[in-house]
């Protein structure tokens, strides 16, 4: 049976593989704010929306419903990455970076809720940063520990609707608008198990699976995709 798919921040990398996947035979929604998506499918529809706006969340949704009529599944993708080496303070920017990659999962959720029915899914994705902080960058590693912390949370708290909560963590991923150099990539292979870097497709298939009936009896977890990243 087809769903119907809200991915946020789909307009390219990881997100635009998500997206791209559910649409071979799902209805998909996509958010995006600077970069305008290409072409998709026509069962796509493209929102744009600034999800640290107090409003987006319910314009959003509200949007969704016009066009599909329910909410099956909301993939949390939409992120930004700010440094935070500790000499050099941006208030701003870090707020900014906290509530994209945490609160406005949370508003998102807070108005979508209302139009889910048991058996939806909630896919967030995290990153295996998480748990293996980078150097001058610890508040983005803290944000996606948030993340991981909230998706429990939310497991819990929604699992006597039947809704489940999950998460994916990535490791080091190539996408081809900011490909990463030769170098870097050797890098981050050399220290990988599976002796290379994810694509986006892999994590887009790992977010398929938790969304998707084969994983009706997962909720609360974080599924690591990193091809065995510093084991």
């Amino acid at each position: 049976m087809a769903k119907v798919v809200l991915v946020t921040g789909a307009a390219r990398g990881i997100g635009q593989a998500i997206a791209r996947d559910f649409a071979r035979d799902h209805d998909v929604a996509i958010t995006w704010l600077n970069t305008t998506p290409t072409a998709f499918a026509e069962n796509v529809l493209t929102i744009r929306a600034d999800l640290t706006e107090k409003a987006a969340p319910a314009l959003v949704v509200s949007e969704v419903m016009e066009r599909f009529g329910r909410i099956d599944v909301i993939v949390n993708n939409a992120g930004l990455i700010e440094s935070s080496p500790i000499d050099n303070f941006n208030a701003q920017g870090l707020a900014r970076m906290l509530h994209v990659n945490v609160l406005a999962a949370d508003a998102l959720l807070v108005a979508a809720l209302p139009h889910m029915q048991p058996g939806a899914a909630v896919v967030n994705i995290s990153s295996v940063n998480a748990v293996l902080p980078p150097r001058g960058a610890a508040i983005y590693g803290a944000s996606k520990a948030a993340i991981n912390l909230w998706t429990r949370g939310m497991a819990k708290e929604l699992g006597p609707r039947k809704i489940r909560v999950n998460a994916v963590a990535p490791g080091a991923v190539n996408t081809p608008e900011e490909p990463r150099t030769d170098e870097l990539v050797k890098l981050f292979a050399d220290e990988t198990a599976l002796g290379r870097i994810a694509t986006p497709d892999d994590i887009a298939r790992a977010v398929r699976f938790l969304a998707g009936d084969d994983a009706s009896f997962i909720t609360g977890e974080v599924l690591t995709v990193s091809g065995g990243y510093r084991l």
